[in-house]
Order: structure tokens, then C-alpha cells, then sequence
């Protein structure tokens, strides 16, 4: 399966020992869990992969036995973005060089708060300086500064850069299906939005809850594929809670708590980061297991 054909990227969690250090023997039966329940792609070292506390070095190796656990089964996608631009580039240079890592997802970058303009600059330059195609990530509620659905616009124009996660809205995922080409790939990054996302013509999801709540979203979209919409829109109004509980306390901690939960060892979060408390893990789980 290429990037084009799939409507379910997960992005996945890192695991972790009882030391902190990325287990790897954890990682290769996450990601067979994975695609055993639906996941057609997976983001490796994003936001829930906890990659502001991965080191440089713990990056690389985890990009390379993330390709080597998945063996051609889903495409890879790395994370590679920093709000430096010099810094992006370099990485995603040394990324492009891992066999099998087929795309590289690319924050806005955050903290400076650059314009338009900016924004617009840094994509580009990332984007010519690689042959590895580039997958904006929007996400102004991590990042302070959001791309306007024009400069993504624009940057679709750019060879290697082939898609959007976007995390704003219905509004701006339209606005941007509607003005590129019919190969430029639209993900909402919201997992609430799944259905909403797909039913106005983007390609699908990159998703945190695919990881405990598989096998239940890709029903949704088989039933919407097949045109059975009262039962995708059911089963999207049962999920809905499910997935805000897993932002009930800052990601990942609940996800890989539920993870933990059913039996997939991942292991706890690093700081900043905290593990849920009792409390908090009784309400997630009255939550989402019925």
C-alpha cells in the first residue's frame, strides 16, 4: 500500500521500559498490533511519539527499526520538523536516507510565530532541498502560529510536497481540497473529524485513537466507502467520546494507558510529561470500554 491508498495513518506512540529508554521488542509488536487492527500507514516520531524528548540519535534508530518491524507492509512517515529551519533541512536530509521511510511530516514551527511569509519560506526551502516528499503538519494548538489555507495552497505547487495534516477545521480542510490537485493529500489531524473529513473529500485521518479504537474506525469508513452513512455516522457518534477521552490529559499518557490496558506493552510517558492518575485512568476507562 502507498501513502495515496490509505485513509488511516496512525500516529504512533513510542514505547518505553521501566527506565524510559525506547524498548524496541515493544515497538515490533506495536506496530504488528497496528496493523492488525486497521492501520494503514504510521507516523513515527510525532507529537504522540513523544518526539520533543527523543534525542537526535533515538530518532534515527527508532526511524530505522520502525522500517525494518513493518517490512513494506504500510508506508512510514517521520517526523522531522523543528522551528529551525537550518535544522529541519539537515534532518530531513539524513531521514531521507533511511531505506523505506517514505515520507517526512514537517511541523509549522513554533515558538518564533512567523507569518505567512515565513511559513511559506521555511516549507519551501525544506521542501527543495530534499527528494523525500514533505507532509505539512498544522497544528496551531501546539504551535501558536496556524499556515492560512492559501499558503498551503501555494506550497501544493512545490514537487515534493505532497500533502497536509491539518488540525484547524472542516472550513480549511474544504478550502484546500477544493483549490489543489486532485493528488494532493488532505488529512484532518483531529480524530473527531474522521467521518466529517472524509465525507467532504479529504483523504482520511492521522489519527491517535486508531491505535486502541482500530478496528472500530475502519468500520466507519468501510460502511461509508460502501455508502451505508447512517451506520458510518452511528459508529462516528460512538467513537466521538472515546477519542476525547484520550485527550482527557495530555497525549499520549491516556492512549498508552489503554494500550497497557489491553495487553500492549508500551510503557509509561517522559517528562514534562506524567502518567494518568488512579482517578483519571477509571474515568477513561468508563469512557471508551463498554
Amino acid at each position: 500500500m502507498d501513502i495515496q491508498q490509505a485513509s488511516i495513518i496512525t500516529a504512533m506512540v513510542t514505547p518505553f521500559d521501566h527506565e524510559n529508554n525506547i524498548d524496541f521488542s515493544k515497538l515490533e509488536k506495536l506496530i504488528d498490533h497496528l496493523i492488525a487492527t486497521g492501520t494503514q500507514g504510521i507516523v513515527v516520531g510525532g507529537t504522540t511519539g513523544e518526539s520533543p524528548t527523543l534525542s537526535h540519535d533515538e530518532k534515527l534508530t527508532l526511524y530505522q527499526q520502525t522500517v525494518e518491524f513493518a517490512a513494506g507492509r504500510v508506508p512510514i512517515i517521520a517526523g522531522t520538523g523543528s522551528n529551525n529551519t537550518a535544522e529541519t533541512i539537515s534532518f530531513t536530509q539524513e531521514v531521507a536516507k533511511i531505506k523505506g521511510i517514505d515520507a517526512a511530516l514537517v511541523v509549522t514551527p513554533y515558538y518564533n510565530k512567523p507569518n505567512q511569509a515565513g511559513l511559506y519560506a521555511h516549507f519551501e526551502a525544506v521542501a527543495k532541498s530534499t527528494d523525500l516528499p514533505i507532509i505539512i503538519y498544522n497544528v496551531p494548538g501546539r504551535t501558536s502560529v496556524s499556515i492560512e489555507p492559501a499558503t498551503t495552497i501555494r506550497l501544493s505547487a512545490i514537487e515534493t510536497i505532497i500533502g497536509v495534516k491539518e488540525c484547524v477545521g472542516i472550513e480549511a480542510m474544504s478550502e484546500i481540497i477544493s483549490h489543489t490537485d486532485a493528488d494532493f493529500l488532505v488529512y484532518t489531524g483531529e480524530d473527531a473529524l474522521s467521518l466529517p473529513a472524509k465525507a467532504i473529500g479529504a483523504n482520511g485521518v492521522i489519527s491517535v485513537a486508531s491505535q486502541v479504537f482500530g478496528k472500530e474506525m475502519k468500520e466507519m469508513y468501510d460502511a461509508f466507502e460502501a455508502g451505508k452513512l447512517t451506520e458510518a455516522a452511528k459508529l462516528s457518534r460512538e467513537l466521538i467520546p472515546k477519542m476525547d477521552a484520550l485527550f482527557s490529559v495530555p497525549s499520549p499518557a491516556p492512549t498508552k494507558f489503554l494500550l497497557n490496558h489491553q495487553g500492549i506493552d508500551v510503557g509509561g510517558v517522559r517528562l514534562p510529561l506524567v502518567e494518568c492518575t488512579t482517578e483519571e485512568e477509571k474515568v477513561i476507562l468508563s469512557t471508551c470500554i463498554k
